[in-house]
């Protein structure tokens, strides 16, 4: 093979792999996603026959019981998802959802108690989370402190808010008047579900069919050359928070309604943990302008894929914990790798 002939077939396949590109990056981690769900139904089935040849047949992982399981299981994290990828796209981070689920839930059931008051249970708990959520980005657009630093402040201190509202107690009841979003369904299909896949579908029109979407997008990009253009950045990032906060409080009411109660020292912890894990699963990037909030429902869809089928197979909790944190720093250096594969290409 003669030099010309080396260098024109490198040149072809320095083209086929850069062709490939697009439909890599817009696939995103679904093959990730249908491997996963192959695999639980494989192994689930092998458990029950021990026989690989029916393990298909057998497994338990791909009946529609356990995939409705698993879409209830993934709405929560997909509306605080939802919320996330706003603030990621920023190049910021929220990690106060979780304790503004708690703080919103218990809001929530302890309004749904007082008598004559029960029908503003559910705005209470979105209003509070929205308030929650612009006293972060007001703090962020507009003193200019770091995102991390005032939203872990305000985690442990909404936390503290959420078990002061209840007493440090679990409040109950059992005749919460939206309770038919958390156990309920509409053709079948349960509320949580309907109630965060309109959440994406909602998220994708204001991000990819408006103008403020594509100041979101600009912002994190870059913040100097957004103000040079005439974007009003405070007022983007103080949305992409309230954003955050006020699906935290529908999240919050979400698990309120399916619980019948709310505990402000236990409800959404971690939760923050499992969001990010999903925006950043999901192909939006850290460094901000970036991100698909459909891959977000990809990505809050392999958490519970994984959640659910690890505990289909038998481990232990303290090993699943230890599987997400993996998969958490999985997640992180994926984005790095996506951030230089775009840089060569």
């Amino acid at each position: 093979m003669n030099a010309s002939t080396g260098n024109a077939l490198q040149d072809a396949l320095k083209k086929h792999q850069l062709n490939f590109m697009p439909l890599i990056h817009t696939m995103g981690m679904l093959p990730v996603l249908l491997i996963l769900c192959v695999m639980f139904q494989l192994v689930t089935g092998y458990a029950e026959t021990a026989d690989f040849s029916h393990a298909w047949q057998s497994g338990r992982f791909l009946s529609w019981q356990n995939l409705s399981i698993i879409a209830q299981q993934a709405s929560i994290n997909t509306v605080l998802g939802a919320g996330m990828t706003f603030v990621i796209l920023t190049g910021g981070i929220d990690l106060s959802v979780g304790s503004i689920l708690a703080a919103s839930a218990m809001v929530a059931v302890s309004i749904s108690l007082v008598p004559g008051a029960s029908f503003l249970a559910f705005p209470a708990a979105l209003a509070g989370g929205l308030v929650l959520g612009l006293c972060n980005g007001g703090l962020i657009a507009f003193l200019r402190l770091p995102p991390f630093i005032v939203t872990l402040g305000s985690m442990t201190a909404v936390r503290g808010l959420a078990r002061l509202l209840g007493n440090d107690t679990t409040v109950f009841n059992p005749d919460l008047p939206f309770a038919f979003i958390g156990n309920g369904s509409i053709f079948n299909i349960p509320w949580l579900v309907v109630i965060a896949f309109a959440t994406v579908v909602i998220s994708w029109a204001v991000l990819r069919r408006t103008v403020l979407g594509l100041h979101i997008y600009a912002v994190g990009g870059s913040p100097d050359a957004a103000r040079l253009s005439g974007i009003r950045v405070p007022f983007v990032l103080l949305f992409v928070y309230g954003v955050s906060g006020l699906l935290s409080g529908l999240g919050g009411a979400m698990s309120a309604a399916r619980l019948y109660a709310a505990n402000g020292l236990q409800l959404g912890q971690s939760y923050e943990l499992d969001a990010i894990a999903a925006v950043i699963l999901g192909g939006t990037s850290f460094v901000g302008g970036v991100g698909s909030i459909w891959g977000t429902l990809i990505g809050a869809l392999i958490i519970s894929v994984l959640t659910n089928g690890l505990v289909l197979t038998g481990v232990s909790d303290i090993w699943q914990f230890i599987i997400k944190g993996f998969v958490i720093i999985g997640a992180v250096a994926l984005d790095r790798y996506r951030l230089r594969g775009s840089a060569r290409t």
